[in-house]
């Protein structure tokens, strides 16, 4: 159900260590700030390897960041022009206006973001809390996906994992501020070791830069005055999508999404199950499942490259059907052309 503000793996290509308070930014990442009314985010672009590649848009889960793409995307950039979003009140981005973290109000912020700059239909990535994001997006508004790729997307379970019960809790009221000062002894260090714990695999595939990085990540969001807030009202936004029904639940969307689409699950993950999967393939008609028996909830950070490849067959599949359409499409528009000719 979360993902968390994690390191990269030995994959992955790590950028020079800085002791400040700022944000991190990979080697072929740039920041920049995007302001929409009542809104701010951060967005983190890989720009592609060559002009004119599609856009792609990746979305975080529960507690992380754009950082959390930062393995994957170097990986694709000669398939996508790759942005990754701070969805608002996580990463660099401030908190919304309107104090809204449910998981309608996160997908409207993509939406609004996406309709400002012009860039759908995008290759659409999503994990965990921004796997259900990415989900609602893709039901409502199809005209702004073209694939989807969803790794461990946090959709409604009858019987969620023991392990899942801290998010939960968290969403109810007072609790965060509680937990805040119960755990105010704690180190970042120890922290960044729980988290790694609940959201990897294999905790030992971190480099010691990577958790370095993320030990400095957890002690620059501590620091924000919101940082408890935007946890509690987001984990409390999951809570009430998991409880919509109709045309509003989340499983029904689900069977609502025309783009090809890609689903990613890990077998040691504590808080999707890894059960999951099969009611996922069967939701997302006509769908491609990826199963990693090793992963944990966050795939693309353990197995960057693997995940790399499924992506880019999802990608390459749909540009071989967008261009048999594109033939189709000619070619019937030569034959109308011929009568009108001969008539």
């Amino acid at each position: 159900m979360s993902s968390t503000e994690l390191p990269e793996t030995r994959t992955a290509a790590a950028p020079s260590s800085s002791r400040n308070r700022a944000v991190r930014v990979a080697d072929g990442e740039k920041l920049r700030s995007v302001s929409l009314p009542g809104l701010t985010l951060t967005i983190r672009a890989r720009p592609g390897n060559r002009p004119g590649l599609p856009p792609a848009l990746y979305v975080h889960g529960l507690g992380g960041s754009s950082q959390n793409w930062s393995a994957l995307m170097p990986l694709l950039a000669d398939k996508v022009d790759g942005e990754a979003v701070d969805l608002p009140g996580f990463g660099d981005s401030p908190p919304p206006d309107d104090g809204n973290y449910s998981v309608t109000g996160h997908a409207r912020a993509i939406i609004r973001h996406l309709d400002a700059a012009g860039r759908g239909p995008v290759h659409l990535l999503g994990n965990s809390l921004g796997g259900a994001v990415s989900t609602r997006i893709a039901a409502v508004r199809p005209d702004l996906v073209r694939t989807l790729t969803l790794v461990a997307p946090a959709l409604p379970e009858l019987r969620a994992q023991r392990t899942v019960w801290p998010t939960v809790m968290l969403a109810l009221p007072g609790v965060a501020p509680l937990f805040a000062r119960l755990t105010r002894d704690w180190t970042p260090e120890q922290r960044v070791r729980g988290m790694l714990a609940l959201c990897y695999g294999d905790p030992g595939r971190v480099t010691d830069e990577g958790f370095r990085h993320a030990v400095e990540e957890m002690e620059r969001r501590l620091e924000l005055p919101y940082f408890w807030d935007a946890m509690a009202r987001s984990s409390r936004g999951v809570v009430d999508a998991y409880t919509l029904g109709g045309q509003h639940g989340l499983w029904r969307q689900a069977e609502r999404v025309l783009a090809p689409t890609l689903l990613i699950y890990g077998g040691r993950d504590q808080l999707v199950s890894y059960r999951m999967a099969s009611r996922a393939a069967a939701a997302f008609r006509g769908s491609r499942l990826l199963t990693l028996p090793d992963a944990g909830h966050v795939a693309m950070m353990e197995y960057p490259e693997t995940v790399a490849q499924a992506v880019r067959e999802l990608i390459e599949l749909n540009e071989q059907s967008e261009e048999r359409v594109e033939n189709a499409e000619s070619a019937e528009n030569r034959d109308t052309s011929d009568d009108s000719g001969g008539s």
